[in-house]
């Protein structure tokens, strides 16, 4: 490893051993071995930014995250009384001898866990719980109206929740439009949509006629009270009934259900899958009457400030936030002296709460942030967005010599936007911080003060530290990967075929030839959700097209759900396609192939609830068959799931141990080789491979399981071996391996090799989804699609497919996106890497700004086009790297 610090030793200490010196400066790591750390030993400066580059898989985070932050993390926790650990969620200890001038640390990871519909962008900075504090003690009441706690302005509250929706602002209700569809109709032909069919509908028609209702005349005709009582009284007569038109049938006594009563008994009661799925359709959701959608109870929405209620408040971009509250910061002392022990906009709390939200406001607005609200559901923002969020929130703790770990700060930005993330960065370090990160983008990290590069490639080929120096000196290390993308000489952009792939897979050779011509268009008028408002849209088909701009600007709205719900709804009428409903290998929409596949949504996120959605003509859907979203959720929630079951690569490796004689002769099916199902698996640790380890005082851990040493299988099922493995094995050998292990066995050779082609080599066929990153995830589904057979024109629709990759896999991703197209298909990325976009046949830009301020198409056309446009914050940077 070359490095430009050296480790001071004293004589006679045994050879590895370091004194702690903390005043030197630097964190010193020694025999780091941390998933593929080979036993590294690196020094990192301390009071710096640090970048940690490498291509996917190299151990990067492992050094970064794994081993420098859990140590950290580790040594906190000892600190801490034993009784007290039991409630926090530990980490686990790193694999590493010693590290050495470790300040305290925190981390600020890209979280990909299950949304809430709860969290909002004012819980996440908590800027909600001052706002809440502010109306409280300084906001204007009723007269006559007692104070109210601060968390009786909260939704998430028991005593701020409104009582019809639990403070979710949304409710689901019933109509008589969603009830009576056809008003033209009688009850006795079945008007009440929303009744059952057969006997127990007609024992409800039995029922009104014995009651004296009318079933035989329009439904439209009948009085509104009739037809209000039919519909929604709670009430539930019990009455004896003669069946009609049924002489031998002997009376019985009946009880009477309205139609909205049915409807939610069945929802709330019924374990009849299709019967709930069945009253859904009769349910409208909405926002709730009662509270308007603020999810705020009517005494909280009495109280304002400035004029405003907090659900106002809430709901106005914070730029306009700060405006709004700005006037009672600047209040004089002498201002609020006469009003000190009276409750008011103007008293001496107010003046102190707005000043401390304005400052932590000014922070976002200075990250680009002022467009969103703070009532915004984080379900519905970037990546990006979030991890601005969070380091904003770090930067006002006003912490000082720690060490924050950030994973890929600049993910999901524009470059426009990665501006001034790189000045917080900056004020991090000067606030006599350090400042770690593990970074892609080679903007950031010719920004850093020192590098440590990891690799050379990934996995087994990796977790090496090259280099540990000023960024400069890696021009010297020639078997870095990262070296000619830092340096620009020698990269070939991202739309180059990538010769010699970052995983040691094939060489594609060559370079792709000049622009390709739209062979027809999808065109989309009028379309309005979130931001877009009345928006036309053209999307060449036949082509790669690549939808760029700012934060905000309605990138992911216009592909990623109106895009793929429109074109969704017209390959399945019938089902809910655009909602985000997987129909599998062989429909028109997928979202996940393979059978170990788990559905994506192709809404946006929110718990099952979509902004409304308008859109006008639509023209040339006829030209598309299928629509495949390809997008970075988890491949699997459950380590159950891996890249080989997601793929099905693993029922050709089954059916091929299946076949050997061993298995035979015992009578062993496919079946029995599977982890998931009894018989085959190690029934300790039901196929799972590890058992949770209770331990008194200290946070519960894994380990491997005692029976099956983690190999996941009983035994007798271990005893089967092909061609000198057994199943266990064949699952812990990495692609790479498999490739030439299983290349006479064709459905799992061609997963195989495009698990290579898109730069996956490194993974190991049972490696958990849980330990997959994002792209990792997106590449396998890539994948997963590529080794399908062509079934008519695929629109594959992608967003932001290059977060979390290195340039060069950026450059094996880009090959096999343009392989799609060259076979007849269209591709739509949603993409801030320039290098990719100059690489696009078609650019779509939105804009100018994000928010309000964007949602509008401000040049659409070849990227040299569009490089041209001066609306475009995206064209200076496209130019740029048409240049380069």
């Amino acid at each position: 490893m070359r490095s430009e610090q050296h480790a001071a030793r004293l004589p006679g200490l045994a050879p590895g051993l370091l004194l702690d010196h903390p005043a030197d400066g630097f964190v010193r790591v020694r025999g780091a071995r941390e998933n593929n750390l080979r036993n590294v030993d690196v020094d990192v400066p301390r009071d710096a930014i640090v970048a940690f580059t490498g291509v996917s898989g190299s151990g990067k985070s492992s050094l970064a995250f794994g081993t420098i932050y859990a140590e950290a993390q580790r040594r906190y926790f000892e600190s801490v009384a034993p009784y007290a650990r039991r409630l926090i969620q530990q980490g686990h200890n790193p694999k590493v001898e010693m590290i050495t001038g470790l300040p305290p640390a925190v981390a600020l990871q890209q979280r990909r866990g299950t949304p809430s519909s709860r969290s909002t962008v004012g819980t996440v900075t908590t800027l909600s719980n001052s706002l809440r504090m502010l109306f409280s003690r300084a906001g204007t009441y009723p007269y006559g109206s007692a104070q109210l706690d601060s968390d009786a302005f909260s939704p998430n509250t028991a005593a701020g929740a409104c009582p019809e929706c639990h403070g979710l602002g949304i409710a689901h209700t019933v109509s008589e439009k969603s009830l009576v569809p056809d008003e033209s109709l009688t009850i006795r032909e079945g008007a009440v949509a929303a009744w059952p069919g057969a006997w127990q509908g007609k024992n409800l028609r039995d029922i009104l006629t014995h009651l004296g209702y009318d079933v035989d005349t329009p439904w439209r005709k009948l009085p509104k009270k009739h037809r209000d009582w039919i519909l929604f009284t709670e009430e539930q007569p019990v009455v004896e009934v003669t069946p009609q038109r049924d002489r031998v049938a002997k009376p019985y006594k009946g009880r009477f259900w309205s139609a909205k009563s049915y409807v939610l008994h069945t929802l709330a009661d019924s374990k009849s899958n299709t019967m709930r799925e069945r009253v859904l359709k009769f349910m409208e959701t909405g926002p709730c009457p009662r509270c308007g959608g603020t999810g705020l109870t009517p005494d909280a929405l009495a109280v304002t400030f400035a004029g405003h209620t907090i659900a106002d408040l809430n709901a106005v971009p914070m730029a306009e936030l700060a405006d709004i509250i700005r006037p009672t910061t600047e209040l004089t002392e002498s201002a609020t002296a006469s009003r000190k022990q009276t409750s008011g906009e103007h008293n001496e709390v107010a003046v102190a709460i707005t000043r401390d939200l304005l400052q932590r406001i000014t922070v976002l607005l200075d990250l680009g942030l002022g467009y969103l609200a703070l009532g915004r559901s984080t379900p519905t923002l970037s990546p990006g967005e979030m991890q601005r969020l969070r380091i904003a929130t770090q930067l006002r703790s006003g912490l000082f010599g720690v060490i924050y770990v950030l994973d890929e700060p600049s993910a999901g930005l524009h470059p426009a936007d990665a501006e001034p993330l790189l000045a917080v960065l900056d004020q991090l370090k000067s606030s006599g911080n350090s400042v770690f990160v593990v970074e892609h983008n080679m903007d950031v990290v010719r920004r850093a003060d020192w590098l440590v590069d990891v690799g050379p490639r990934a996995g087994e080929g990796g977790g090496e530290v090259l280099y540990s120096g000023p960024v400069a000196g890696l021009a010297d290390v020639e078997e870095s990967v990262t070296r000619p993308f830092l340096f620009g000489n020698g990269s070939g952009g991202a739309g180059s075929l990538p010769g010699m792939g970052a995983d040691g897979g094939p060489d594609d050779g060559g370079t792709r030839g000049a622009r390709r011509e739209p062979d027809g268009w999808l065109e989309l008028r009028d379309i309005s959700r979130h931001n877009l408002r009345e928006l036309d849209a053209d999307f060449p088909l036949g082509v790669l097209t690549a939808v760029t701009g700012v934060s905000g600007s309605g990138k992911s709205t216009l592909v990623s759900q109106v895009l793929a719900e429109v074109v969704g709804a017209q390959l399945h009428p019938d089902t809910n396609a655009g909602a985000g409903t997987d129909s599998g290998p062989g429909s028109g929409v997928d979202s996940g192939p393979g059978s170990g596949a788990e559905p994506d949504s192709l809404g946006d996120d929110t718990g099952g609830l979509t902004a409304p959605l308008t859109v006008g003509p639509v023209s040339g859907l006829d030209r598309v068959d299928r629509l495949v979203k390809v997008d970075q959720k988890p491949i699997g929630r459950t380590p159950r799931s891996n890249l080989a079951t997601y793929t099905g690569l693993f029922d050709a490796v089954r059916k091929e141990f299946a076949a050997t004689d061993e298995a035979k002769s015992r009578g062993f099916g496919a079946g029995r080789f599977s982890f998931n199902v009894a018989g085959g698996r190690c029934e300790t640790c039901q196929g799972e491979g590890f058992v949770a380890v209770e331990l008194l005082f200290l946070p519960g851990s894994y380990g491997p399981c005692p029976e099956c040493q983690g190999s996941r299988y009983n035994p007798e099922t271990l005893e089967v071996t092909y061609r000198g493995k057994n199943v266990a094995e064949v699952l812990g050998m990495t692609v790479n391996a498999a490739s030439e292990f299983l290349a006479d066995v064709p459905s799992a050779a061609r997963s195989l090799q495009t698990l290579r082609e898109v730069g996956l080599g490194y993974l190991r066929l049972g490696q958990p989804a849980t330990e997959l990153s994002g792209g990792e995830a997106q590449r396998i589904k890539l994948a997963t699609e590529l080794q399908r057979a062509s079934r008519g024109h695929t629109l594959y629709v992608l967003d932001e497919p290059t977060t979390g990759l290195h340039p060069a896999d950026v450059q094996l991703l880009m090959a096999q996106l343009h392989r799609l197209v060259d076979a007849g298909n269209t591709v739509v990325v949603v993409e801030h890497e320039m290098d990719v976009v100059a690489a696009a046949d078609w650019v779509i830009d939105l804009g100018p700004a994000g928010g309000d301020a964007g949602g509008e198409i401000v040049a659409a056309g070849p990227a040299a086009a569009v490089a041209l446009s001066q609306d475009s914050r995206t064209a200076p940077y496209l130019a740029s790297a048409l240049k380069s």
